[in-house]
């Protein structure tokens, strides 16, 4: 059995005050691919924040561990080192920054947290081309400013193209199949789906069966008023698309 990457026990958080997530219990394995769904309003882009480290997002009990690790302990961006990437449901622009130089200055920023050297310039645009091609981007997108002017399907490959250059171990999606259409959608999930492999694992939160049906879920949770109610299989995501989240807990 692979090895425990992330373990969430009894977690309980805030968010100005409010209690939303009100003792999740989750366990991801090397290798494994998780879904969380659930209604608006259960939790779920609240987990993706805290596992993060959102600063918005307070923490009241409950613990988090990453390869052992306590999660918790660490900043946003040592999370990110550690190899936790978010794609984000609304991905941010940044005016003035091209693709190249903000992903230069990520990969060289996690590659000096790990003890690595700094990637050649020759070096660095060999990676960058080989990951933009696997995702299926022109080489045209190097020169852009980052997701300046980006449509909806062009903002969530943007961010496949991220991950690929990052490398994480832990990919959380959170709703990243907002504002895209079919042929969007299958081509972000094809970079997902080739970017799977036995040490790495992904959380993917979305409402919708849609999504799933390109990237397929080992385990799927629902996840309602901040609690996670039901894990089952693949077979959870049809319960839901014929009986509704009303159908689960």
């Amino acid at each position: 059995m692979s090895d425990i990457l992330l373990e969430i026990h009894d977690l309980h958080a805030n968010v100005e005050g409010k209690e939303i997530l009100k003792g999740v219990d989750l366990v991801i394995r090397e290798g494994e691919v998780h879904a969380v769904m659930g209604p608006n309003g259960a939790g779920k882009s609240t987990l993706s924040a805290v596992l993060t480290g959102n600063p918005r997002y307070q923490v009241t009990s409950g613990s988090i561990r990453f390869r052992g690790e306590d999660l918790l302990a660490l900043k946003p961006e040592e999370r990110a080192w550690k190899g936790i990437f978010l794609s984000f449901q609304y991905p941010v622009e940044i005016p003035g920054v091209s693709i190249t130089n903000f992903m230069k200055a990520a990969l060289n920023a996690k590659r000096k947290a790990v003890g690595k050297g700094e990637l050649s310039p020759a070096e660095y645009l060999s990676l960058m081309k080989e990951k933009m091609a696997f995702v299926g981007m022109g080489r045209e997108f190097a020169k852009r400013e980052v997701n300046v002017g980006f449509s909806g399907g062009e903002k969530k490959r943007n961010e496949v193209f991220q991950m690929a250059m990052l490398d994480p171990v832990l990919s959380i999606l959170d709703e990243t199949d907002s504002g895209m259409d079919v042929d969007a959608l299958k081509t972000v999930a094809q970079g997902v789906n080739s970017l799977r492999s036995p040490e790495k694992s992904f959380i993917v939160i979305t409402h919708y069966k849609r999504l799933l049906d390109y990237i397929v879920p080992d385990i799927v949770h629902v996840l309602k008023d901040g609690r996670i109610v039901k894990t089952a299989g693949r077979e959870l995501v049809d319960q839901i698309e014929n009986g509704g989240y009303a159908s689960i807990g």
